[in-house]
């Protein structure tokens, strides 16, 4: 699906690369969650919050506003596996609360299939350097990182461009070259801040030979955790039950597992206006804690009633 195009027509249409097909299927199986056994629960989450963020230095977790909302749009892939990518992707965006481009919009999460992703990563680099690194404060990691998104070996890499807002106004909150300054107040405390950081952009490139061993779904719900998440690529997440860990182990889950959802749900439910940005990461965690407790609880009840029977 490419929806109204524009982002330099999806940056020329990945550099008018050939469309390719979605041939593969794996049958769809899921395997139970499975946590590092005797961690208790609220270091496992607290854990697993820390080591999968990655946002800009000295910035809180970004995330996707409603006022802006998701526009996808998918590039080299068969019209119909594009539109069940967007698909997906958009039903995700919609389970987190937020609202989907009418057609025609301008995409801002661009999902590009390729054969050869480092080629083509680099190709795009060079050609909008500024669409990946914008000339602002905060818009997205270091130029060591963008270079190894560009040499990254992975079957799916990604890179986000986030912006400061000011939380009250929806306005600009950092100085940007060729826009006034930015008009800001503190908050009332020392303690909270009206800044947040908004995704406007996430780019998810996908090395087409290397995701043959998963199927259309887990790759899709894989491009969606990053899409709207700012995931460290380099995390080391094995343990977790998170669909992050399917090209190490192609089992682990069929699609989002509950621990990815809570993941996703507290990031987008949690209020960030604490002025120290590892706050802002614990408050994540803690609104999943939280969560995952209550899903324990339930599970746990459960239990009790059927041996009850």
């Amino acid at each position: 699906m490419r929806p109204g195009l524009s982002v330099a027509a999806l940056l020329a249409l990945a550099l008018a690369a050939p469309s390719l097909a979605w041939a593969q299927e794996t049958p769809e199986t899921r395997v139970e969650d499975i946590v590092v056994l005797g961690t208790p629960l609220r270091e496992q989450v607290e854990t697993f919050a820390d080591t999968v963020i990655s946002p800009p230095h000295g910035r809180g977790p970004a995330r996707w506003s409603a006022r802006s909302g998701i526009c996808v749009g998918v590039v080299n892939l068969q019209r119909e596996a594009a539109q069940a990518m967007a698909d997906r992707v958009s039903e995700v965006a919609l389970d987190l609360g937020l609202p989907i481009g009418e057609p025609g919009c301008s995409p801002n999460v661009l999902i590009i299939a390729t054969d050869d992703a480092p080629a083509l990563t680099a190709a795009l680099v060079e050609r909008s350097p500024n669409a990946f690194r914008p000339p602002y404060s905060g818009s997205s990691r270091s130029r060591l990182q963008l270079r190894r998104f560009i040499e990254s070996d992975a079957p799916v890499r990604w890179w986000h461009v986030s912006l400061p807002i000011n939380s009250e106004t929806g306005g600009i909150a950092v100085r940007i070259p060729g826009y006034p300054p930015p008009q800001t107040r503190a908050a009332a405390s020392r303690l909270t801040t009206l800044i947040q950081n908004d995704l406007k952009r996430a780019y998810v490139i996908i090395d087409i030979g290397q995701v043959e061993d998963i199927s259309f779904q887990q790759l899709a719900d894989y491009v969606a955790m990053v899409a709207f998440a700012q995931i460290d690529p380099d995390a080391d997440l094995s343990g977790f039950p998170t669909i992050l860990n399917v090209f190490d182990n192609p089992t682990i889950a069929f699609g989002l597992t509950d621990w990815d959802q809570s993941y996703l749900g507290s990031l987008y439910g949690a209020e960030l206006n604490q002025s120290n940005p590892n706050a802002q990461s614990g408050a994540v965690a803690a609104l999943m804690f939280r969560e995952r407790r209550r899903a324990e609880d339930d599970i746990e009840a459960e239990l009790d009633d059927a041996e009850a029977e």
